[in-house]
């Protein structure tokens, strides 16, 4: 799991409750010193991403570390190349691939008219581009493309442009067994399929392989030799609903055969994702929670077309989300483990050396998530990242396993006792559905001596996502909780990953009961003798901003005051998000009604900061601009444009700053707790 973070120093006033130091803006603003780290198969060389040298952690240069066969394990590794960014695009991911390749992501900031980027249409666009490049791991020669893939010369200027624009390399399979190999896949523009190469690395000899294109996608591909073995595939079923069917390979005929017991309709919205393939038996690992309210691991059989009677692997709390199989020659395809969501993502390991590991880790790194990125072939090197809510993301490699040398901390001047700590909590609602939340009060808090703290209330995005306990990447709780707020991040109805009831009870219900959940996690705070009823706040970025939008016009508010961060203000513009894709209109489209902020500005009654940026075309800022409009002359209002801000991370320093100094300044003035 690579995580993007933020990082750098400064300082700023505290401005009431429990007495920490806060983290000034500047920590959270500028780049880490090192992120997104990853390592080859056989443990020669590194790759990840470090602040660019003599640039104040601006921006993100390239790094490669060669790991020779003796590490001296006293000191921190050094970079032995560095490749800095153009001053167009910057760097936001690379990985390590076979052949001593490397995989960059870049994005830079676009404006023209186009009509094949979200937003595009007529007129000019101001967006995002996402590049993806290939090149040696001495970060020499980065080339768009893979093996000249995408490359070609199209007469059609607007096609040309499309795929300039667009991603339309990737890697889907990256054959742990070859040396040298991936399976590429390709969207081709001028044909609208989706093609898939058997590539050399190191040769960029490439192989077609197939097309994945109509009804039938390609969902499993082994990992051994990349065949299909599994297709996904929609047919109608009536009443504007969509059949989901799944397709095995039948080894003996080599035909694709439909596997009926694991069909289900788009609005039933089961999971059914395919965790991996046991060789000896030809079953398959499905994770899914078509048997019950949290997702499973089952076994299904395409031989007998059954699952197994009991589940693999189930937690009784919480929902698997992968299996873990082995990659290396001696422990190929055995399952080493199971993966499920709980305040973190945890691991059920079955092998015992990776438990053994797990804990000789967990125990030198108390308290903290231990993540493994990469390992080895031989085992003998695994690349391995610490974190908690108070502490950012620190990358190490462990050698034979029992000697540990650092990597690098992304943000070494941030001290974790100015942060808060994060638990999972549960609070009733008001119907009584148990609501999950994420508590993070400030380090040096205590109820019986600070008593009530002034309170924010932050519902995360989507809706159908969730938030974690770890450290969180947009820099928010730790900012709050340093300046002595307590926060809950509600995980309201309609939220995922906590089984299907909490899931399906948010359907319909946007503004409504969804809204009820955020109040009553609030009222909770106040029972429990934390918050302050008389400084309560809620904030939220996304459908978190139209969270805030709706708290601004329900009547009887619990919260002073209300920042939304690039929010949706009317349920239409999610109809025109969602009307184009006919399985999404059938899934999430259908759930979509409720209370509209939009037409009920004139119940406005508590003030409201609404900040968005230029460069979002998920959510345009005329979102943001009309809704402060509608309010402005009814209740105190803000509005802050910033500039080249897209919707979605990673954001550039001068987002973070201008956004969290808004953020800053508007809770410490009189329209909400000054």
């Amino acid at each position: 799991m690579k995580r993007q973070i933020i990082a750098a120093a400064g300082l700023v006033g505290l401005a009431f409750g429990a007495q920490a130091d806060p983290v000034p803006i500047e920590a959270f603003a500028k780049e880490p010193n090192i992120s997104s780290l990853s390592m080859s198969n056989d443990g020669t060389y590194m790759v990840g991403l470090i602040a660019t040298p003599g640039e104040d952690n601006e921006t993100l240069s390239l790094a490669s570390w060669e790991l020779p066969d003796t590490i001296d394990t006293s000191k921190a590794l050094v970079p032995t190349r560095i490749t800095p960014p153009n001053n167009k695009m910057r760097f936001a991911a690379i990985q390590a691939l076979p052949g001593d390749k490397v995989f960059v992501v870049g994005r830079q900031a676009w404006t023209g008219q186009t009509f094949c980027t979200e937003g595009g249409g007529f007129g000019a666009v101001k967006t995002f581009v996402t590049k993806f490049y290939v090149g040696s791991k001495d970060l020499d020669d980065l080339d768009e493309g893979i093996a000249g893939l995408g490359t070609e010369r199209l007469r059609d200027k607007q096609l040309a442009q499309c795929r300039d624009l667009n991603n339309t390399t990737g890697i889907s399979n990256t054959l742990p067994l070859e040396d040298d190999y991936v399976i590429v896949t390709y969207n081709n523009i001028a044909s609208g399929e989706t093609e898939y190469y058997r590539v050399n690395m190191r040769t960029e000899e490439k192989t077609f392989l197939y097309n994945g294109s109509g009804r039938q996608g390609i969902s499993f591909t082994d990992p051994r030799n990349g065949r299909i073995l599994v297709r996904q595939g929609i047919e109608p079923a009536g009443e504007g609903d969509w059949r989901i069917e799944t397709y095995m390979l039948n080894e003996e005929t080599g035909s694709m055969e439909r596997e009926e017991p694991l069909d289900y309709l788009a609005s039933n919205r089961y999971q059914m994702d395919v965790g991996g393939y046991d060789e000896a038996s030809g079953r398959y690992y499905m994770i899914t929670d078509k048997f019950s309210d949290k997702a499973a691991v089952y076994f299904y059989d395409p031989k007998t077309n059954q699952f197994s009677n009991e589940p693999v692997f189930a937690h009784p709390d919480f929902s698997a989300t992968s299996v873990v199989l082995g990659t290396d020659e001696e422990n190929w395809n055995e399952p080493l483990g199971f993966r499920y969501a709980a305040a973190t993502v945890e691991t059920y390991w079955l092998d015992p050396e990776l438990r053994s590991i797990q804990e000789g880790l967990e125990q030198a790194f108390s308290g903290q998530m231990i993540d493994i990125i990469d390992a080895a072939k031989d085992g003998n090197r695994i690349l391995f990242s610490t974190e908690a809510a108070d502490q950012p993301p620190a990358y190490y490699l462990l050698i034979n396993r029992n000697k540990v040398v650092m990597i690098g901390d992304s943000r070494p001047w941030i001290d974790e006792s100015d942060i808060g700590t994060t638990e999972l909590i549960y609070y009733p609602a008001r119907d009584g559905l148990s609501i999950p939340g994420l508590l993070s009060l400030p380090d040096s808090y205590d109820k019986t001596t600070d008593g009530r703290i002034p309170t924010v209330i932050l519902p995360h995005g989507g809706p159908w996502a969730r938030d974690y306990a770890g450290w969180d990447i947009s820099g928010w709780v730790p900012f709050l909780t340093s300046r002595g707020y307590a926060v809950l991040q509600p995980q309201y109805r309609g939220s995922t990953g906590f089984g299907r009831e909490l899931w399906f009870a948010g359907d319909k219900e946007w503004g409504q009961a969804m809204q009820d959940d955020k109040d009553d996690g609030a009222q909770y705070l106040v029972d429990q003798g934390i918050a302050d009823p008389d400084k309560m706040a809620i904030f939220g970025y996304s459908y978190g901003g139209f969270a805030a939008f709706a708290a601004t016009v329900r009547e009887n508010s619990p919260y002073q005051c209300a920042i939304s961060g690039a929010g949706v203000s009317n349920l239409s513009l999610f109809n025109r998000l969602w009307s184009s894709n006919r399985i999404q209109r059938i899934v999430q489209g259908n759930t979509l009604a409720g209370m509209d902020p939009s037409k009920n500005t004139e119940k406005a009654n508590i003030p409201i900061l609404v900040y968005h940026g230029d460069r979002d075309v998920r959510v345009p800022i005329e979102e943001g601009r009309g809704f402060y409009n509608a309010v402005r002359n009814r209740v105190n209002a803000k509005f802050v444009e910033i500039k080249d801000m897209p919707h979605s991370l990673p954001w550039w320093p001068d987002h973070h700053r201008q956004s969290l100094k808004a953020i800053d300044d508007w809770l410490k003035s009189d329209n909400c707790f000054g």
